[in-house]
């Protein structure tokens, strides 16, 4: 197995990282009286003022040293309530309206469970880096109550010897909302924003439409270049509603604003794509696994629908047998494309590989290696998922690699690859 400069720093799941989020209640009657949250509006408008201020009192003691912003939130969801019940508000105090808002809010712990599946790409400020150095981005999958994943982000800077310095990340995490609140769409494109006063670092990415619900798992990023030289962050995840999966597509150009895009195509019905950095031979390529076995090259004329591709890898040696899978978008170097894996053993054991794609043909393999670049050790067996080591994408840094991993989706650890080192690895 290749010898890795793996760093002793690791990022492990906190349910203490919390933000607060609606809490839905159904709006609708059973025919038999007001709705749920009619009945808790109501209750709460009949009384009296000073009960009104004591409970006031009682939920900003508890919650407010503990979120950003605290009232504005409360004060945000009492307005979505007001316009979905039909309040009238005329003489309402501003207590008893962020009374209300409370009710309709609940504190979530959306790394509490997991945290996983890491991808890194550059920093949209490079401003007063170090030769040799990178800030950096990253994202992570946070799954919280119920198994339901969001996106989280942390900033770093990765040094030319090989060290990773994180960013501080805020007491308070914010979720990064549409304009409108609950009258957005619920289905198809949606955009949200980081709030003007959060740090990347401090933003969360939740679920928003229907087919969404369940969690928005495993983001691949990466820093693309557009035909006429303009850059653009895009991401491959998968959108899951509990029953279904479909492929979406993130794309920002400043992490303040995320498009959230459907996929279509038959290839957008699987999970796992990863999207080159830029076009190949005039096409915009990804990489995917449409069989849930072997990688696809898939090649489109746009960057949002996605039919079936051409087989070019399958499952050879025995850390792979089970089934091949990519782990991040394909990476430019002098030598060709190179494309990390990850292969399923015996016991379903996780590991990392890498193949090398030719640069003007990526239906090439070139070679491959024949051994993992990175498996579970000893240390790293227990966890959420056991025996996984996985990563969502990676990015060269000089002459290595730096790749940023999951570990029993328990933590992520980080690692520098030297690049000579993993070709040599390669048949």
């Amino acid at each position: 197995m290749l010898e890795c400069h793996t760093l002793k720093l690791r990022l492990y799941a906190d349910p203490a990282r919390v933000v607060v989020r609606p809490f839905h209640l159904s709006w609708q009657s059973n025919g038999k009286g007001p709705s749920r949250s009619q009945r808790i509006a109501t209750a709460v408008l009949e009384l009296d003022e000073s009960t009104v201020e004591d409970q006031l009192t009682h939920v900003l003691r508890d919650f407010e040293a503990r979120h950003w912003q605290t009232r504005r939130v409360f004060r945000t969801r009492y307005d979505e309530i007001r316009a979905q019940l039909k309040l009238d508000d005329s003489n309402l105090s501003e207590s008893r309206r962020l009374l209300i808002g409370a009710y309709f809010c609940h504190e979530y712990s959306y790394a509490a469970a997991a945290l996983m599946n890491p991808s890194v790409v550059p920093h949209y400020d490079q401003t007063g880096m170090a030769k040799g150095d990178c800030r950096i981005i990253m994202s992570l999958r946070a799954v919280g109550e119920g198994h339901i994943s969001s996106v989280a982000f942390r900033e770093g800077v990765i040094t030319d010897d090989g060290e990773l310095l994180l960013a501080h990340q805020p007491p308070f995490a914010t979720a990064a909302d549409a304009y409108g609140g609950e009258n957005v769409v619920k289905e198809g494109e949606v955009s949200v924003f980081r709030h003007p006063d959060s740090t990347v670092s401090g933003t969360v990415l939740f679920p928003i439409t229907a087919a969404q619900a369940n969690g928005l798992e495993d983001l691949r990023l990466v820093y693309f270049q557009h035909s006429d030289g303009s850059m653009e962050w895009l991401g491959t995840y998968t959108a899951y509603n509990g029953h279904q999966i479909q492929s979406e597509m993130l794309r920002t150009r400043d992490f303040r604003r995320f498009d959230m895009v459907p996929m279509t195509g038959s290839a957008a019905r699987n999970k796992g794509m990863a999207l080159f950095p830029r076009k190949v031979a005039g096409k915009y390529m990804m990489i995917g696994r449409q069989d849930g076995e072997n990688l696809y090259l898939i090649t489109s004329d746009t960057l949002t629908h996605w039919d079936e591709g051409q087989l070019i890898l399958t499952p050879l040696y025995p850390w792979e047998l089970v089934q091949i899978g990519n782990c991040g978008p394909p990476i430019e170097i002098d030598e060709g494309w190179l494309l990390l894996t990850h292969g399923v053993g015996a016991m379903r054991e996780y590991s990392i590989g890498a193949v090398l794609l030719d640069k003007d043909d990526p239906s090439i393999v070139l070679r491959r290696t024949k051994t993992p670049i990175l498996a579970a050790s000893e240390d790293d067996r227990e966890g959420y998922v056991p025996n996984v080591v996985y990563t969502c994408g990676a990015m060269k840094h000089g002459e290595n690699i730096f790749m940023p991993y999951g570990v029993a989706d328990s933590s992520v650890a980080f690692a520098f690859v030297p690049i000579v080192d993993l070709l040599a690895l390669m048949d």
